[in-house]
């Protein structure tokens, strides 16, 4: 997730900056030199957002799963039996 939303920012703030410099009708030179600084720039911020990201994502799938095993593991002992599969009623 961190090199896709890199990617993303990335080339999308060349894109606006080759753009921009299209219109306003700017040296191509000066708009290529812009747009990579730009583009090292979003990257960067991409790749920072991203890790959030996937940081947050990981951290609630885990903590979804481990209440799920405590979930079930709570029903075997409510039902009679340890999660390991023998009786607790001996």
């Amino acid at each position: 997730m961190t090199r896709t939303y890199a990617v993303s920012l990335g080339s999308l703030a060349m894109a606006l900056v080759v753009l921009r410099g299209m219109f306003r009708g700017e040296s191509a030179d000066a708009v290529a030199i812009e747009s990579i600084a730009m583009m090292i720039v979003f990257a960067i911020i991409g790749a920072f957002a991203g890790w959030i990201a996937d940081h947050l994502i990981r951290d609630n799938v885990e903590t979804l799963f481990r209440n799920r095993v405590d979930w079930y593991r709570q029903s075997i002992v409510d039902a009679g039996s340890s999660p390991d599969g023998s009786d607790i009623t001996h």
